[in-house]
């Protein structure tokens, strides 16, 4: 008897680890207030190509069909949650104003150094509808990796 409620207890301790563990997998793909600048990539006067830009994901993403290219705005990443340099290349992230609760979808182009986003400029624009970003030269937001319905 002693033995089934040790392996009892220990089956409830891994499986609150497990769960924990998936837990924490999860939360490591968004963060909340982190900072959003805002960059001068204007991919469509560029016809949205990477070298152009000098992105740091050109050499893996720069061949992608334009379509691709072109579906989302573009973004830096170096946020606190999630993978930094070539995993993040692609991905896409819904991002969240804070103040206002406004968001759009972004992909990923480039690395930045800031600790958060560096948004393109319409990017930016679009989440920043009270203009209090644009006054104060960056956004408070909120981000999550999302699939990119490619």
């Amino acid at each position: 008897m002693a033995v089934s409620r040790v392996s009892l207890v220990f089956l409830m301790a891994s499986a609150m680890f497990v769960q924990a563990a998936l837990f924490d997998g999860a939360k490591a793909q968004e963060a909340h207030g982190v900072l959003a600048t805002y960059n001068q990539y204007n991919p469509q006067s560029i016809n949205w190509d990477m070298r152009k830009a000098s992105t740091f994901c050109a050499t893996w993403d720069a061949d992608m069909p334009l379509a691709w290219r072109q579906r989302y705005g573009w973004t830096a990443f170096c946020g606190p949650a999630g993978e930094h340099g070539q995993p993040s290349c692609g991905r896409c992230i819904q991002v969240t104003n804070r103040a206002t609760g406004t968001s759009t979808v972004a992909r990923v182009v480039d690395q930045c150094d800031n600790g958060g986003l560096d948004l393109d400029i319409s990017v930016f624009n679009q989440i920043d509808t009270d203009g209090g970003g644009m006054a104060n030269g960056h956004l408070s937001v909120d981000y999550n990796f999302v699939g990119c319905q490619d």
